[in-house]
């Protein structure tokens, strides 16, 4: 991994020198957009309206405008800036760590100490465990200022950036404004069907199942070009979303599902006894009827993506 900033964390008169870096990747397959009718490659050129050249990166400003007035700021301009020449992550709070909402973490980062700083580094660590406190942080990256809340994951302190307060919509629904009746029996079997699909997480369990056919697609049209056959999903006989549903059928019908699927191993739990939750794979949906269909008749790929 390579270090995309480097600063220290402060919380009193303690200074802890630290490397950050990116705790997260994607997966997905780098696409690339296509002209459908020939296969030519789309590209994005940065173009100026007025004298009509393309303008390379290093040539590019930014401007604000405002009421048909423009200020342009170049890269000394974000210079000046005193939190853009600041590389401390300042501690301002340590909170309750079930008071962070998961709503406002965005993205995440690992942070690593300098050899001198691994016993400041160890002692935070330690003290935000021994509390059961997540930390508040302030900091500049990007040329933006940034909250972020500061945790211990394993050995490693994870910087995980926030949202500012007025960036999280308030979720304004109408239909929300009255209540529908729910029943006593309804509740007690929604809440049995929550406890038999307990199981204690295990994220490795789960595939990207979308891009595992994405690849397979790919390899078949490289393999095979326009002779290649793509599985079309059937969803004819699916339930259509927008039917009113019997609430307590579909719960007696999940629960019942349910039991018959358990029926076929040993249970791993009993009302007398607990033993610790085994971990299972995540189950897949039954396998839905599907149909062969020649592939589009053009050997270049999947057309668009994002």
């Amino acid at each position: 991994m390579r270090a995309i900033w480097k600063g220290a964390i402060s919380f009193g008169l303690v200074s802890v020198p630290v490397k950050v870096y990116s705790a997260t990747s994607s997966h997905d397959l780098p696409l690339h957009q296509v002209h459908a009718e020939d296969g030519g490659r789309i590209k994005y050129q940065r173009r100026c309206e007025e004298c009509g050249k393309v303008v390379p990166y290093e040539d590019i400003d930014r401007a604000y405008e405002e009421g048909g007035r423009r200020v342009v700021l170049s890269d000394e301009d974000f210079e000046l800036l005193p939190a853009e020449r600041d590389h401390e992550i300042e501690v301002v709070q340590f909170v309750p760590a079930d008071q962070v909402e998961i709503l406002r973490l965005d993205k995440a980062y690992f942070l690593e100490p300098e050899d001198k700083a691994l016993k400041p580094y160890t002692l935070l660590r330690r003290a935000l465990e021994d509390t059961d406190r997540t930390a508040i942080v302030r900091f500049a990256l990007r040329r933006k200022t940034r909250l972020a809340a500061l945790r211990v994951r394993g050995d490693v302190l994870v910087l995980q950036t926030m949202l500012w307060d007025d960036e999280v919509r308030s979720p304004a629904f109408e239909v929300l404004g009255s209540t529908p009746r729910i029943s006593q029996r309804e509740r007690d079997m929604a809440s049995q069907l929550v406890e038999s699909m307990s199981d204690d997480f295990d994220p490795g369990a789960f595939t990207d199942e979308y891009q595992e056919q994405l690849r397979e697609l790919i390899a078949e049209k490289l393999e095979k070009g326009d002779d290649a056959e793509v599985l079309v999903t059937d969803d004819s006989g699916d339930d259509a979303g927008d039917n009113v549903i019997d609430l307590m059928d579909a719960l007696e019908r999940s629960l019942s599902k349910k039991s018959t699927t358990k029926k076929t191993a040993p249970a791993t739990k009993t009302a007398a006894k607990k033993t610790p939750a085994r971990k299972t794979s995540a189950k897949k949906a039954p396998a839905k009827k599907t149909t062969k269909k020649k592939a589009a008749k053009k050997s270049s790929g999947t057309k668009k993506s994002a």
